[in-house]
């Protein structure tokens, strides 16, 4: 597949301020949720999660054999792809799916099909396969 090297395990998270509405209910009570958030402080705790999860990322990179790299973003996934492999030099893009149907991932979106769509360099999706998730991820 791919031989170790160099490697950028690349973390996204989303501030709620700029979570995307989809369903009417959510419509009304977006600016609700918008203020609670910022009362508990969600952002942050989103923050620490994305940087645990770049962490766990980078350990499994490095335990693969690649000399990886963990970096933290914030901002729409995609784009922010898209931009740090830009930024990077960075070919093929890999990215994983999550499994969702068509409908699925109409109604939600996707990460890996925008970043196809949206990169100028080659992707590589990795397919969801919730039998070969490692043990500490598999609840997740």
């Amino acid at each position: 597949m791919l031989a170790p090297g160099r490697a950028v395990v690349l973390t996204v998270w989303e501030p709620v301020a700029s979570w995307a509405p989809y369903d009417p209910a959510t419509i009304l009570s977006a600016p609700l949720s918008r203020l609670a958030s910022r009362a508990l402080d969600v952002d942050e705790i989103t923050r620490d999660l994305a940087r645990e999860r770049m962490e766990r990322g980078t350990e499994l990179a490095t335990g693969a054999g690649f000399e990886a790299d963990g970096h933290l973003e914030e901002g729409k996934p995609w784009r922010a792809i898209c931009h740090v492999a830009e930024e990077r030099d960075a070919e093929p893009i890999v990215v994983g799916a999550r499994g969702l149907g068509r409908v699925e991932s109409a109604l939600l979106g996707s990460v890996s099909t925008a970043v196809v769509f949206h990169a100028k360099r080659a992707v590589l999706v990795v397919p969801h396969h919730e039998s070969e998730r490692p043990p500490a991820m598999a609840s997740e």
